[in-house]
């Protein structure tokens, strides 16, 4: 489970980046802070972890910054980051990120949403859930997919707090249940007649 007072903190560096990036091309921006992680820090563990180690002193995060980063990042990258190492926020850095390309997409009027599926679906039925959901959602969903064995079948789709489960496994749990209950209603039916029998 993530930390919610960290996911909190998080949001705010990621609105503080995206407003100062609102005066250059956000995009840009949002892509060379992606690259960073992607291309730098998975890259190169031993860098990772002197960057985001609370053993190490800001003014060595922020040397380090300035003599790793500065020669090559824009400006509003690189003073970022100087920002987050002299308030020991560098350890969020990943979540930060994900902040960011979330608040972005509400910004474009778009939203996450997560879609779990029994077996690897293709681009034309991605684009056809898609699109289906477009049409029923007040905002453009991006989708979150993730393969999940132990569905047997079908589909479960969360948008924010709202789960949709069409299931196979959820759908034969439903039928189970509706079952059970007719059943134990057709007894009870028939203790009834037999506790009332004709003519008493």
């Amino acid at each position: 489970m993530e930390d919610p007072r960290a996911e909190s903190i998080a949001r705010v560096y990621a609105d503080a980046f995206l407003n100062a990036a609102a005066t250059e091309n956000v995009a840009d921006a949002l892509e060379e802070f992606a690259s960073f992680a992607d291309d730098v820090l998975e890259r190169n563990p031993d860098f990772e972890a002197v960057l985001l180690s609370g053993m190490v002193g800001r003014d060595e995060k922020v040397a380090l910054i300035n003599k790793v980063i500065g020669p090559y990042g824009s400006p509003l990258f690189t003073n970022f980051l100087r920002v987050l190492a002299r308030h020991d926020r560098l350890e969020l850095l990943p979540l930060i990120l994900r902040e960011s390309q979330r608040l972005q997409e509400l910004r474009m009027g778009r939203r996450r949403v997560q879609l779990r599926a029994a077996r690897p679906l293709g681009p034309a039925e991605l684009e056809q859930i898609r699109t289906q959901l477009a049409a029923s959602l007040p905002f453009e969903p991006v989708l979150e997919v993730q393969e999940d064995s132990k569905l047997l079948g079908g589909l479960v789709i969360r948008v924010g707090d709202t789960v949709y489960d069409s299931s196979l496994r959820t759908r034969l749990k439903q039928l189970r249940s509706r079952l059970r209950e007719r059943s134990l209603h057709e007894i009870q039916s028939g203790r009834d007649r037999f506790s009332h029998p004709e003519g008493d």
